[in-house]
């Protein structure tokens, strides 16, 4: 019983893994994405004086980027957390996978 409970157990932790992988992915792309733009307002900014409104407007919006590029990066943190967890979590399944599959098979 403990060697089906542990097959399943390790197919649902096997596509939770896939996920959270899968979300960092997006997660890293949508960074570099922001990353890109908040460089391409800086370059167009020094075509302005610093005092110029568009200036301004320009390091508002910069500013907004850098806060969700941090929101963004907290959120990768906390994929990351769940990834270890889920990770460990499956190794100890296989674990004990393995173990009774190694008891089921024993002969004596």
């Amino acid at each position: 019983m403990g060697v089906i409970v542990d097959t399943i157990r390790m197919q649902y932790l096997s596509n939770v893994k896939m996920d959270l992988e899968y979300k960092i992915q997006l997660v890293t792309q949508s960074r570099m994405g922001l990353t890109q733009a908040a460089s391409d307002l800086m370059q167009v900014g020094t075509d302005y004086s610093p005092d110029s409104p568009i200036v301004k407007q320009l390091n508002q919006r910069q500013a907004k980027l850098k806060a969700l590029e941090q929101k963004l990066e907290q959120q990768m943190v906390q994929y990351q957390t769940r990834l270890q967890m889920v990770t460990t979590e499956l190794e100890s399944c296989r674990s004990r996978l393995y173990q009774g599959i190694g008891q089921s098979f024993r002969y004596n």
